[in-house]
């Protein structure tokens, strides 16, 4: 006896499948056929089925915004145009067919909307005959895909099958039903789903899934929730409801099922099909795309091609003269690898080695520069036969055999995408970019594809890159910046386009942009460019849509990504005399022959922006050498996983040149871990290493050695939580990522060192209110979160390093460098928690309370450790009594804070403050302090030598500053080298 329990939602899915199972699964789906006969083409949207001379065409509402779109005027038609219909029927036969539309009247009808009772009128091309279908409206979700990763494979074999659904328009509260045939058994442990690339988790495991860090705002508690139902034929339903499928991030559902082992040759369909919630309730017509077939063959059906994803590049002789097979073991015997060098004209035995027991091939000694076909033939077993086929070239393959000549000022878009499809559809190759000038607007990669850029090559930007993406909500809320009073970013707490800048917002307006792509490496030691049409600025919507793309590599939701010169084992280093970078010989000598380097400049808003991507590796890069303009972030990591950044030279960049960050543009927020980086060298008007601003989500375990700041006019190293993201283990100079062959060194920073939190709550379901205060004597009038909680910073080593010239020195808007002559901006290094208002100095109080009830973030754990300040100085004595701000909304610059009352060190509400082995100097007596603490709860200072100015009794003030121990202390009178004092090993508490 067999038991089935189906909730409402389940028997509904069942009666629409068991319809389905009795009707063919292509389109049309048509009565007697007479004369002309059309279908919908695989890819149709629109068509929810042709029925005798009735064409159904869907027809519903959704919200989708463009940049220009007004924000009351998002809710738009699914309609077709004329346009869009004729895009997506075609001819059963194939035969060449004319189409007109007309009105019910019989009014020819060129343009505009199809409209219910409109006739399509099909004429061969003789003219001889025509046949009239009549257009019937159907109120329908549009179609959405179903496909599947591998589309056919060996009976009796054991493997896994992965699903790609993605939907036909946005929806919150989404239902998705997906049809899976008897012979495949799915259960909640042996099948995974991964929700709109939030992350793979069994199906048992879906409703405890995180949702990522929110407010109490977001109406979803959970990602979603999943039910099987068995048929009576054996077949399965999978349902999934509540999907929040708003944002548009590729496949909804990425569903896998193990242990898949069907015994019978034939055909098995899969369907599906979705239903909206808003802003009307929709379903998909679960037809035509909505299918996918998998076929199953008694010949081996998954040979495939092993493809070496190694981390990073290292081009070997034979690379390419040798390749790898595989595939699922079954029943087989006397295998041979067969070959073809006439894509399949002609077969003959191959030299490779065939290990028929584990199921694999290897194959060396091939031709270069050939393009090869491979199979398997299997004499005896159950899988006798011939193998599918599988392409190989052994090179890598000039993009002039596309018909592009590298010659400068021509529009080489179309061409190169169509050889990166091609070498895709081969099954992944390498495209080289051989001497010339190739210019470009939108570069589509695809997964396996590798582009080379000889070292005279060039790929520069032409205006006119791709549009941002249309997207569910109105970005216009907030577009550039925001003000302590702007509301914008909270106005609707599910908006997640709104809680970071538009730069990290939108991806398809770049140079190179990839979504859900797999092992992608762009390289080489030739140069990119954007010419200066790559944007800058934060109001870049505002710019003609020809003029919209910022970015220069867009990655969203990717992963193994590679982008640098040619791989080099020694570490880059600099060089000031000659003003250039240089590789550190194994005998400590100096390679100034940087010539492996790829060579970047013009980025945009970035270089890069790989937001949710996974196992990046960006090295041996030299940007600005050919040009210092229109650039600001170099690399820009958006919860982003497994990072490692090497041997980067940055001549001069507008913003920060390595930033780790974590922000909601995916419609969810992540976390992010484990960063590598490594002999970074630059000089920025930013700050050379930043974590944040955007700390949507936590970032933990990043690990920083050999950097060498050549000017930063915010901070050299800086590390920022605004919007409650957890920061955690962060390392600098503890020979984490290698040995640590140099002292790193900090030269014309505005700030050295900046460590700070505050509380701007740009999360979904973030809620705000407006408060009038008072801060320190000044009067504040802005916006404070209600319910996220003050983020956390802990746990940070900052270790071996040299600091001189402190001061706002970046060249980037002048001449390199000039030198300090008294006007530039100087701060020191400063480590400031963050505490809301005092209830009592609010208007009205404080009307709520964070929902863990702090009102404090504190710093944890930060060690100074060996860590070498020589400042400029100069400040009065009466900058003693300046008393800094509480960083506002917005606020993450050591300049929100303005003058401290130390030259050295200021930290503010800190738990475990550790300065080890230092020293603090100044060139022009400072009258302030060497070290300021205030609300720091047990300080250890030890080993460490300053200078005490002549006209200030203290050299380390405390206030509210309990525990405090002092050992090895000593000071300097007014000068360095003076007669030294050993401090007291008790300083008095300023507060009491």
């Amino acid at each position: 006896m067999i038991t089935f329990v189906m909730n409402r939602r389940s028997t509904h899915a069942l009666i629409f499948f068991l319809i389905l199972s009795q009707a063919a699964i292509g389109f049309p789906l048509s009565g007697d056929v007479i004369g002309i006969e059309i279908m919908a083409k695989d890819n149709s949207t629109h068509i929810a089925g042709i029925t005798g001379d009735t064409l159904n065409i869907i027809s519903g509402s959704t919200y989708s915004f463009t940049v220009d779109t007004p924000e009351d005027q998002g809710m738009i038609s699914t309609t077709p145009d004329i346009k869009e219909l004729l895009r997506q029927i075609v001819s059963r036969d194939g035969i060449s067919l004319t189409y007109r539309v007309t009105s019910r009247d019989g009014a020819e009808k060129n343009k505009g909307a199809i409209e219910n009772g409109d006739r399509l009128v099909v004429t061969s091309q003789d003219g001889r005959e025509t046949r009239t279908y009549h257009i019937a409206l159907r109120t329908m979700a549009l179609s959405g895909k179903l496909r599947l990763q591998q589309e056919a494979i060996t009976v009796n074999t054991k493997r896994s099958l992965t699903l790609y659904f993605t939907a036909g328009q946005r929806t919150p509260d989404a239902t998705v039903n997906i049809y899976v045939p008897a012979g495949i058994n799915v259960t909640m442990d042996n099948t995974t789903v991964n929700v709109i690339g939030r992350g793979e988790v069994k199906l048992k495991d879906l409703q405890r899934q995180s949702i990522g860090r929110v407010g109490n705002l977001y109406p979803y508690s959970k990602v979603g929730e999943v039910d099987i139902a068995k048929t009576f034929d054996g077949s399965s339903i999978i349902t999934f409801s509540h999907l929040d499928m708003r944002p548009a991030n590729g496949a909804d559902l990425v569903i896998v099922i193990d242990d898949v082992n069907l015994g019978k040759a034939g055909k098995y369909a899969f369907r599906s099909r979705y239903t909206t919630s808003k802003p009307e309730v929709l379903s998909s017509p679960g037809i035509g795309p909505e299918t996918a077939i998998l076929i199953t063959r008694t010949t081996i059906s998954d040979f495939e091609r092993v493809l070496n994803k190694a981390i990073p590049f290292k081009e070997t002789q034979d690379i390419y003269t040798q390749v790898d097979f595989r595939w699922t073991p079954g029943k087989a015997s006397e295998v041979q690898l067969m070959q073809s060098r006439d894509e399949g004209k002609t077969w003959k035995i191959s030299r490779g080695m065939v290990d028929a027991r584990k199921a694999t091939a290897k194959v060396s000694g091939l031709e270069p520069d050939k393009l090869y076909l491979f199979r398997l033939s299997v004499k005896n077993g159950e899988n006798k036969g011939v193998s599918n086929p599988v392409y190989y070239f052994s090179g890598k393959m000039d993009i002039k055999i596309f018909g592009v000549d590298g010659e400068d000022n021509q529009d080489n878009t179309e061409k190169i995408n169509e050889a990166i499809a091609y070498l895709h559809s081969l099954g992944g190759g390498t495209l080289r970019f051989s001497k010339g000038t190739y210019s470009v607007r939108t570069v589509h990669l695809k997964s396996n594809v590798y582009i080379y850029v000889d070292k005279d090559a060039t790929i520069k930007a032409l205006k006119g890159g791709d549009a941002p993406e249309s997207t569910w909500y109105s970005d216009k809320k907030y577009r550039s910046g925001l003000s302590p009073t702007d509301t914008g970013p909270y106005t609707d707490p599910e908006n997640f386009l709104t809680k970071q800048d538009v730069g990290h917002t939108f991806f398809r307006n770049a140079m190179f942009f990839g979504e859900r792509l797999d092992n992608v490496k762009i390289i080489g030691h030739g140069r990119i460019t954007g010419d200066g049409n790559l944007v800058t600025g934060d109001k870049v919507m505002n710019n003609n849509p020809d003029n919209r793309a910022d970015k220069m590599f867009s990655f969203k939701l990717c992963t193994n990504i590679e982008i640098g010169g040619l791989h080099r084992d020694e570490d880059l280093w600099y060089d000031p005399d000659l003003d250039e970078p240089f590789y550190v010989m194994e005998n400590g000598t100096k390679d100034v022959d940087v010539g492996s380097m790829l060579n970047i400049d013009r980025g945009g808003h970035f270089v890069l922006l790989a937001t949710g991507t996974d196992n990046v590796h960006v090295h041996n890069t030299y940007f600005a050498k050919h040009s210092t303009s229109n650039v600001r972030d170099i690399y820009d990591f958006m919860a982003c996983n497994n990072v490692s950044v090497t041997n980067i030279y940055s001549k001069v960049s507008s913003d920060d040149i390595v930033k780790p960050g974590s922000d909601c543009s995916l419609g969810f927020t992540r976390p992010a871990r484990n960063y590598r980086v490594r002999n970074i060298i630059g000089d920025t008007n930013c700050n050379l290493f930043q974590i944040g601003s955007e700390t949507a989500d936590d970032i933990t375990d990043v690990h920083v050695d050999n950097i060498y700041v050549l000017g930063a006019n915010k901070a050299g190293f800086s590390i920022s939580t605004n919007d409650g993201g957890h920061i955690k283990d962060i390392h600098l100079n503890c020979g984490h990522t290698g040995s640590i062959h140099s002292r790193s060194k900090m030269e014309r920073t505005f700030a050295p060192f900046f460590i700070s939190i505050s509380n701007r709550g740009r999360i979904l379901g973030a809620d705000v209110g407006r408060y009038q205060f008072t801060d320190n004597g000044e009067q504040h009038d802005e916006l404070l979160v209600k319910n996220v909680d003050i983020g956390r910073v802990e746990n940070i080593l900052l270790n071996g390093i040299d600091i001189t010239e402190v001061y706002r020195g970046s060249s980037f808007r002048g001449e390199r460098w000039k030198a300090y002559d008294g006007s530039q901006r100087r701060a020191t290094p400063i480590v400031a928690g963050y505490s809301l208002p005092d209830g009592k100095m609010v208007e009205g109080g404080l009307d709520s309370s964070l929902p863990n009830g702090k009102h404090t973030g504190y710093i944890k754990n930060v060690v100074f450790n060996d860590i070498q300040i020589l400042v400029k100085g100069g400040n009065p004595l009466s900058d003693t009594a300046k008393i800094p701000p509480e960083l506002g909304v917005g606020q993450y610059n050591a300049s929100n804070l303005g003058v401290v009352p130390s030259y050295s060190l200021w930290a503010r509400h800190v738990v475990g403050l550790t300065v080890l082995n230092c020293s603090f100097n100044y060139e022009t007596r400072d009258s302030r302090y060497a070290i300021f603490l205030d609300d720091v709860h047990g300080a250890h200072i030890s080993s460490v030598r300053m200078v005490r100015p002549e006209d200030n009794h203290h050299i380390i003030k405390r206030r509210h500053s309990p525990d405090v121990k002092i050992e090895d202390v000593k000071y300097y009178q007014d000068t360095w080298g003076n007669s030294i004092r050993e401090l007291a090993p008790k300083i008095p508490d300023a507060s009491h």
